[in-house]
């Protein structure tokens, strides 16, 4: 089913996306070296209680899980990229890490991802990854706007991240939003421009490109059964905005209050 909000719907939406955008501003400028993934996951707990809302992962259990999650934010350390579960690890200087939260407030779900270098020994590689994944997604929103087909959305994220050199995993990419967290339609990193289902104001979708250095396979870590990483052991980055489709355009809803 693709939902399309109602206006009230849309204003409880923008409240939600501020406050996942806010949290996440948060947790990163608190992000140390020696900052332990599962203090991250408390943090997140308290910011969401904080804000009267309540994390979409903790009774998150879809078929290709191990679950349910049963955490509060997916924390992603270099080659783990997507339904990364916190563990007793802490982060090294160096470090690129991945923070994916969703959160539903008031019935509206909102969902953004933001990677970046922990400490001051990041690879420039590392940059640029995190770099392409942030062109990719502004690409998106750039072009989105009523009539405009999901293929076009993909096709422009494709592009951003095929030129830069990266493979594309198309498993797992964007998603329409709204009641819930993940809803149709899906939205590959990759397509057809011209084809699939014609936005329309009132629509919600979370688009998140995400890349591996040099890969497009996944591997689900055995020891928690839900984190994804590269199958070589590379690098990967991942950026992601909830964004409505507004009469003229897009308008981004997961942009902290400061940004």
């Amino acid at each position: 089913m693709i939902e399309i909000l109602n206006a009230r719907q849309i204003e409880r939406a923008r409240v939600t996306g501020r406050v996942v955008g806010d949290i996440l501003a948060t947790i990163r400028q608190r992000c140390r070296i020696g900052t332990n993934l599962l203090e991250i996951d408390r943090w997140a707990k308290e910011l969401i209680l904080a804000a009267d809302a309540e994390s979409c992962y903790v009774d998150y259990a879809p078929p290709f899980g191990r679950g349910p999650f049963g955490h509060n934010i997916c924390t992603a350390v270099n080659d783990a990229v997507l339904h990364a579960m916190p563990r007793d690890t802490r982060l090294a200087d160096g470090d690129l890490l991945t923070l994916d939260l969703a959160i539903v407030k008031d019935g509206v779900a909102a969902d953004a991802a933001i990677s970046f270098i922990v400490g001051d020994a990041g690879a420039p590689e590392d940059h640029a990854m995190i770099a392409t994944t942030e062109r990719a997604l502004a690409a998106a929103i750039d072009i989105a706007a009523p009539g405009v087909r999901l293929g076009d959305l993909s096709h422009a994220i494709g592009s951003v991240l095929t030129d830069a050199g990266y493979p594309i995993n198309t498993e797992f990419g964007g998603h329409g939003i709204g009641t819930t967290m993940h809803q149709d339609p899906h939205v590959a990193n990759t397509g057809r421009p011209g084809r699939g289902f014609a936005l329309r104001p009132g629509l919600l979708l979370a688009l998140e490109p995400w890349v591996m250095a040099d890969t497009d396979r996944l591997i689900t870590d055995p020891d928690d059964g839900w984190t994804l990483r590269s199958a070589t052991g590379c690098r990967t980055a991942h950026s992601e905005h909830t964004i409505a489709i507004t009469e003229t355009g897009a308008e981004i809803l997961t942009l902290p209050t400061a940004g």
